[in-house]
Protein backbone atom coordinates (compact mmCIF):
# COMPACT_ATOMS: atom_id res chain seq x y z
CA UNK A 1 0.00 0.00 0.00
CA UNK A 2 1.66 3.40 -0.83
CA UNK A 3 0.85 6.52 0.77
CA UNK A 4 0.06 9.86 -0.95
CA UNK A 5 2.51 12.55 0.31
CA UNK A 6 1.52 16.42 -0.57
CA UNK A 7 3.90 17.92 -2.67
CA UNK A 8 6.52 20.91 -1.16
CA UNK A 9 7.71 23.97 -2.81
CA UNK A 10 11.15 24.83 -2.49
CA UNK A 11 11.93 27.84 -3.71
CA UNK A 12 15.31 28.50 -5.04
CA UNK A 13 18.30 30.47 -3.80
CA UNK A 14 18.06 34.18 -2.96
CA UNK A 15 19.92 36.65 -3.05
CA UNK A 16 17.62 39.03 -0.98
CA UNK A 17 18.75 37.82 2.48
CA UNK A 18 22.31 39.26 1.53
CA UNK A 19 20.54 42.39 0.06
CA UNK A 20 18.47 42.43 3.36
CA UNK A 21 21.49 42.36 5.28
CA UNK A 22 23.60 44.98 3.68
CA UNK A 23 20.60 46.78 3.91
CA UNK A 24 20.59 47.01 7.31
CA UNK A 25 24.36 47.50 7.91
CA UNK A 26 23.90 50.81 6.06
CA UNK A 27 20.90 51.71 8.37
CA UNK A 28 22.92 50.91 11.57
CA UNK A 29 25.83 52.19 10.33
CA UNK A 30 24.48 55.74 9.26
CA UNK A 31 21.91 56.34 12.15
CA UNK A 32 24.80 56.10 14.76
CA UNK A 33 27.25 58.57 12.22
CA UNK A 34 24.14 61.04 11.44
CA UNK A 35 23.24 61.07 15.45
CA UNK A 36 26.98 61.53 16.51
CA UNK A 37 27.01 64.61 13.49
CA UNK A 38 24.05 66.49 14.56
CA UNK A 39 25.93 68.83 16.17
CA UNK A 40 28.53 69.52 13.83
CA UNK A 41 25.91 69.59 10.98
CA UNK A 42 27.93 67.60 8.61
CA UNK A 43 29.44 64.45 7.38
CA UNK A 44 27.90 61.59 5.05
CA UNK A 45 25.51 59.55 7.84
CA UNK A 46 22.69 61.17 6.59
CA UNK A 47 23.69 60.16 3.33
CA UNK A 48 24.33 56.62 4.56
CA UNK A 49 21.02 56.15 6.32
CA UNK A 50 19.52 57.54 3.23
CA UNK A 51 21.18 54.28 0.95
CA UNK A 52 20.07 51.95 3.57
CA UNK A 53 16.44 53.04 3.71
CA UNK A 54 16.63 52.77 -0.19
CA UNK A 55 18.46 48.85 -0.07
CA UNK A 56 15.48 47.81 2.33
CA UNK A 57 13.05 49.29 0.33
CA UNK A 58 14.84 47.49 -3.09
CA UNK A 59 14.63 44.13 -1.01
CA UNK A 60 11.24 44.19 0.07
CA UNK A 61 9.96 45.19 -3.24
CA UNK A 62 11.60 42.22 -4.98
CA UNK A 63 11.32 39.61 -2.44
CA UNK A 64 7.80 40.58 -2.31
CA UNK A 65 7.54 40.39 -6.14
CA UNK A 66 8.92 36.60 -5.64
CA UNK A 67 6.86 35.48 -3.26
CA UNK A 68 3.60 37.03 -4.96
CA UNK A 69 4.51 35.51 -7.84
CA UNK A 70 5.06 31.73 -6.47
CA UNK A 71 1.87 31.98 -4.34
CA UNK A 72 -0.84 33.25 -7.68
CA UNK A 73 1.37 30.28 -9.64
CA UNK A 74 -0.23 27.78 -7.32
CA UNK A 75 3.28 26.31 -5.51
CA UNK A 76 2.34 26.68 -2.22
CA UNK A 77 0.87 23.44 -0.58
CA UNK A 78 -1.31 23.79 2.53
CA UNK A 79 2.35 22.90 4.41
CA UNK A 80 3.92 25.65 3.46
CA UNK A 81 0.74 28.03 4.58
CA UNK A 82 1.40 26.52 7.63
CA UNK A 83 5.07 27.46 7.36
CA UNK A 84 3.84 31.13 6.51
CA UNK A 85 2.12 31.16 9.71
CA UNK A 86 4.85 29.75 12.05
CA UNK A 87 7.46 32.30 10.54
CA UNK A 88 5.22 34.82 11.07
CA UNK A 89 3.49 34.55 14.62
CA UNK A 90 7.65 33.99 15.54
CA UNK A 91 8.65 37.19 13.83
CA UNK A 92 5.89 38.94 15.83
CA UNK A 93 7.42 36.77 19.07
CA UNK A 94 10.38 38.14 18.30
CA UNK A 95 9.23 41.84 17.94
CA UNK A 96 7.41 41.57 20.91
CA UNK A 97 11.21 40.52 22.96
CA UNK A 98 12.76 43.69 21.51
CA UNK A 99 9.94 45.80 22.92
CA UNK A 100 10.07 43.72 26.17
CA UNK A 101 14.03 44.63 26.58
CA UNK A 102 13.24 48.58 25.95
CA UNK A 103 10.68 48.54 27.85
CA UNK A 104 12.42 46.47 30.78
CA UNK A 105 15.50 49.69 30.46
CA UNK A 106 12.76 52.16 31.36
CA UNK A 107 11.50 49.74 34.34
CA UNK A 108 15.14 49.51 35.44
CA UNK A 109 15.70 53.30 34.97
CA UNK A 110 12.74 54.59 36.47
CA UNK A 111 12.73 51.99 39.37
CA UNK A 112 16.04 50.90 40.35
CA UNK A 113 18.69 53.65 39.13
CA UNK A 114 16.72 56.81 39.55
CA UNK A 115 16.03 55.84 43.34
CA UNK A 116 19.15 54.55 44.37
CA UNK A 117 20.93 57.42 43.33
CA UNK A 118 18.74 59.51 44.72
CA UNK A 119 19.84 57.88 47.86
CA UNK A 120 17.92 54.72 48.29
CA UNK A 121 19.22 51.78 50.16
CA UNK A 122 22.06 53.11 52.33
CA UNK A 123 23.21 55.19 49.65
CA UNK A 124 22.17 58.72 50.44
CA UNK A 125 25.56 60.13 49.76
CA UNK A 126 25.83 58.64 46.29
CA UNK A 127 24.21 61.64 44.46
CA UNK A 128 26.52 63.94 46.31
CA UNK A 129 29.24 62.68 44.94
CA UNK A 130 28.39 61.38 41.67
CA UNK A 131 25.87 64.72 40.80
CA UNK A 132 25.31 66.90 43.65
CA UNK A 133 22.53 68.62 42.50
CA UNK A 134 20.45 65.47 41.52
CA UNK A 135 16.43 65.67 42.15
CA UNK A 136 15.24 61.42 42.39
CA UNK A 137 11.85 62.14 40.17
CA UNK A 138 10.88 61.03 36.92
CA UNK A 139 11.18 62.15 34.37
CA UNK A 140 14.48 63.56 34.64
CA UNK A 141 14.96 67.04 33.17
CA UNK A 142 17.93 67.82 33.93
CA UNK A 143 21.17 66.23 32.79
CA UNK A 144 24.54 65.76 34.55
CA UNK A 145 25.92 69.02 32.83
CA UNK A 146 23.67 71.38 33.99
CA UNK A 147 21.25 71.80 31.29
CA UNK A 148 17.32 71.16 31.97
CA UNK A 149 14.45 70.15 29.12
CA UNK A 150 10.87 69.50 29.66
CA UNK A 151 8.64 66.68 29.39
CA UNK A 152 6.84 65.14 26.53
CA UNK A 153 3.20 65.36 27.75
CA UNK A 154 0.85 63.07 26.95
CA UNK A 155 -2.10 65.06 25.29
CA UNK A 156 -2.20 67.18 22.42
CA UNK A 157 -0.80 65.18 19.60
CA UNK A 158 0.61 61.89 21.52
CA UNK A 159 -3.27 61.84 22.27
CA UNK A 160 -3.97 62.63 18.75
CA UNK A 161 -1.67 59.96 17.26
CA UNK A 162 -2.94 57.60 19.65
CA UNK A 163 -6.63 57.74 18.61
CA UNK A 164 -5.63 57.41 14.63
CA UNK A 165 -3.42 54.30 15.55
CA UNK A 166 -6.14 52.56 17.36
CA UNK A 167 -8.98 53.55 14.41
CA UNK A 168 -6.22 52.30 11.83
CA UNK A 169 -7.07 48.73 13.79
CA UNK A 170 -10.87 49.59 13.44
CA UNK A 171 -10.59 49.84 10.17
CA UNK A 172 -8.31 47.26 9.43
CA UNK A 173 -10.65 45.20 10.98
CA UNK A 174 -13.58 46.02 8.56
CA UNK A 175 -11.29 45.65 5.68
CA UNK A 176 -10.40 42.10 6.57
CA UNK A 177 -14.53 41.35 7.55
CA UNK A 178 -14.69 42.64 4.09
CA UNK A 179 -12.88 40.59 2.53
CA UNK A 180 -13.83 37.21 4.45
CA UNK A 181 -17.23 37.90 2.92
CA UNK A 182 -16.27 38.48 -0.51
CA UNK A 183 -16.88 42.41 -0.56
CA UNK A 184 -14.17 43.88 -2.53
CA UNK A 185 -15.51 47.91 -2.47
CA UNK A 186 -15.58 47.78 1.29
CA UNK A 187 -12.47 45.81 1.56
CA UNK A 188 -10.60 48.56 -1.06
CA UNK A 189 -12.24 51.74 1.05
CA UNK A 190 -11.49 50.46 4.66
CA UNK A 191 -8.00 49.29 3.91
CA UNK A 192 -6.97 52.94 2.10
CA UNK A 193 -8.64 54.52 5.00
CA UNK A 194 -6.32 52.72 6.81
CA UNK A 195 -3.23 53.53 5.38
CA UNK A 196 -3.94 56.76 5.53
CA UNK A 197 -4.15 57.02 9.39
CA UNK A 198 -1.00 55.55 9.02
CA UNK A 199 0.82 57.77 6.97
CA UNK A 200 -0.88 60.73 9.41
CA UNK A 201 1.13 59.00 12.28
CA UNK A 202 3.93 59.39 10.76
CA UNK A 203 3.51 62.82 9.89
CA UNK A 204 2.58 63.42 13.08
CA UNK A 205 5.55 61.61 15.18
CA UNK A 206 8.12 63.48 12.28
CA UNK A 207 6.34 66.99 14.14
CA UNK A 208 6.31 65.65 17.60
CA UNK A 209 10.21 65.36 17.09
CA UNK A 210 10.54 68.68 15.42
CA UNK A 211 8.76 70.01 18.46
CA UNK A 212 10.44 68.17 20.74
CA UNK A 213 14.33 69.37 19.68
CA UNK A 214 13.65 72.91 18.64
CA UNK A 215 11.02 74.06 21.49
CA UNK A 216 11.10 71.99 24.29
CA UNK A 217 14.80 70.77 23.64
CA UNK A 218 13.94 67.29 24.08
CA UNK A 219 16.94 65.56 22.36
CA UNK A 220 18.69 62.33 22.11
CA UNK A 221 21.39 63.95 24.20
CA UNK A 222 19.19 64.98 27.10
CA UNK A 223 20.16 62.54 29.76
CA UNK A 224 18.49 58.69 30.49
CA UNK A 225 14.95 60.51 29.63
CA UNK A 226 15.65 61.45 26.25
CA UNK A 227 17.50 58.43 25.42
CA UNK A 228 14.69 56.36 25.99
CA UNK A 229 11.92 58.70 24.79
CA UNK A 230 13.55 58.54 21.37
CA UNK A 231 14.53 54.78 21.38
CA UNK A 232 10.78 53.38 22.30
CA UNK A 233 8.86 55.74 19.82
CA UNK A 234 11.15 55.66 17.32
CA UNK A 235 11.49 52.23 16.96
CA UNK A 236 7.76 51.68 17.34
CA UNK A 237 7.60 54.59 13.74
CA UNK A 238 9.91 52.05 12.48
CA UNK A 239 7.87 49.48 13.27
CA UNK A 240 4.82 51.85 11.78
CA UNK A 241 6.53 52.75 8.40
CA UNK A 242 7.08 48.72 7.81
CA UNK A 243 3.44 47.85 8.61
CA UNK A 244 2.56 50.68 6.21
CA UNK A 245 4.71 49.38 3.60
CA UNK A 246 2.74 46.12 4.17
CA UNK A 247 -0.39 47.50 3.98
CA UNK A 248 0.33 49.38 0.49
CA UNK A 249 1.26 46.40 -1.00
CA UNK A 250 -1.56 44.17 0.07
CA UNK A 251 -3.73 47.06 -1.44
CA UNK A 252 -2.00 47.39 -4.92
CA UNK A 253 -3.02 43.48 -4.54
CA UNK A 254 -6.30 44.07 -3.57
CA UNK A 255 -6.18 46.18 -6.81
CA UNK A 256 -5.38 43.42 -8.88
CA UNK A 257 -7.88 41.20 -7.84
CA UNK A 258 -5.79 39.09 -5.57
CA UNK A 259 -6.98 37.25 -2.34
CA UNK A 260 -10.03 35.27 -1.54
CA UNK A 261 -12.11 34.35 1.31
CA UNK A 262 -10.16 31.00 0.91
CA UNK A 263 -6.68 32.08 0.10
CA UNK A 264 -5.72 35.34 2.09
CA UNK A 265 -2.82 34.77 4.45
CA UNK A 266 -0.87 37.24 3.17
CA UNK A 267 -3.64 39.83 4.29
CA UNK A 268 -4.05 37.99 7.58
CA UNK A 269 -0.39 38.60 8.38
CA UNK A 270 -0.46 42.28 7.38
CA UNK A 271 -3.51 42.48 9.93
CA UNK A 272 -1.47 40.42 12.52
CA UNK A 273 1.50 42.95 12.13
CA UNK A 274 -0.71 45.93 12.41
CA UNK A 275 -2.46 44.95 15.05
CA UNK A 276 0.36 44.57 16.77
CA UNK A 277 2.09 47.66 16.09
CA UNK A 278 -1.21 49.27 17.66
CA UNK A 279 -0.71 47.59 20.92
CA UNK A 280 2.76 48.45 21.67
CA UNK A 281 1.36 52.18 20.92
CA UNK A 282 -0.88 51.66 23.77
CA UNK A 283 1.87 50.33 26.12
CA UNK A 284 4.09 53.30 24.80
CA UNK A 285 1.30 55.50 25.41
CA UNK A 286 0.61 55.03 29.15
CA UNK A 287 4.39 53.99 30.32
CA UNK A 288 6.00 56.56 28.40
CA UNK A 289 4.11 59.64 28.28
CA UNK A 290 1.25 59.16 31.26
CA UNK A 291 3.07 57.59 34.09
Amino acid sequence: MTTKHEAYYVPAQSAWPIVGAIGLFLIAWGAGTFVSQLETGGGVGGYVLLAGICVILFMLIGWFRNVIDESMQGLYSAQMDRSFRQGMSWFIVSEIMFFVAFFGALLYARQFSVPWLGGASNNAMTHEILWPTFEAFWPLIKTPGGTETEAMGWQGLPLMNTILLVISSVTLHFAHTSLEKGKRGPLKFWLAITIALGLAFLVGQVYEYKFAYQDMGLRLDSGIYGNTFFLLTGFHGMHVTLGAVFLIVLLMRVLKGHFTPEHQFAFQAGSWYWHFVDVVWLCLFVFVYIL
